[in-house]
């Protein structure tokens, strides 16, 4: 592994703290879904290990840029992101969004360089997982590299399913899958799956799902309208999930 001084120079110094004691995995409310979820108690302060530093993230700020040199995971502890391409181009294109809990840069594992951006749409805190911690570490705990393997695999299917939206769903089956899989991700992590506030805007969805905005403004008022949910500002009340369900499964 290199040197410690090696990594400072890699990572900005962090805004909240450093080290894998004040990290404190086995306090995180959200490390069932992060990389640690899957060490068992006994090897779980030596994952921690894997967290070199916590950054701070204000909204509207880039964790990191498209082409930037890859080095490291983030694990969002708390807040909200998007991830986007070409936005030096003058069309910003939205490739996901990824809340408490999930990675980003999987992308770029083992790669040279990151392939979107990431952009804070709140106020957020992540953990710094640097490669060469996680390879070191991994080494060890064959739990962890299980881990990596599995949320990686996850990656390619979240990447299959952008296909699969993009390229068969009508414009009413999109956003009826952008909601349950929102109300899905947000259950598994303790939240309401009915009652949530999407941080994102509406125009940010449309480009994620490839529709316009006045296309995504309309669909909505038409679930409210059909009694499948209510919308008030950015606030979501999903009324009848099972209803929202059936648009999707009908494309």
């Amino acid at each position: 592994m290199p040197p410690l001084k090696t990594l400072i120079l890699a990572y900005p110094a962090p805004s909240v703290s450093t080290g894998p004691r004040e990290a404190a995995c086995a306090s995180c409310k959200v490390r069932p879904s992060c990389l640690t979820g899957g060490a068992p108690e006994e090897d779980l302060e030596r994952a921690a290990n894997i967290v070199y530093a916590r950054r701070r993230i204000k909204r509207s700020q880039r964790l990191f840029s498209a082409g930037d040199a890859c080095g490291a995971l983030y694990a969002i502890r708390s807040g909200f992101f998007k991830t986007v391409l070409g936005e030096n181009q003058g069309h910003e294109q939205v490739t996901g969004f990824f809340m408490a809990g999930e990675l980003l840069g999987m992308e770029g594992f083992g790669g040279g360089s990151y392939r979107d951006s990431a952009i804070a749409l709140e106020d957020s805190d992540v953990c710094v997982l640097p490669h060469v911690l996680i390879e070191e570490v991994g080494r060890d705990l064959p739990s962890l590299q299980r881990r990596l393997h599995s949320l990686l695999a996850g990656e390619i299917v979240r990447g299959h399913d952008i296909m699969l939206l993009l390229g068969s769903m009508s414009a009413e089956a999109r956003l009826a899958a952008f909601l349950v899989n929102m109300s899905s991700r947000l259950q598994r992590r303790g939240y309401s799956g009915s009652s949530f506030v999407l941080r994102m805007t509406r125009e940010e969805i449309g480009s994620y799902l490839g529709l316009k905005l006045e296309t995504v403004s309309r669909l909505f008022s038409a679930f409210h309208k059909e009694g499948l949910l209510e919308v008030q500002n950015k606030r979501v009340c999903i009324i009848d999930l099972k209803g929202i369900e059936g648009v999707r499964a009908r494309g």
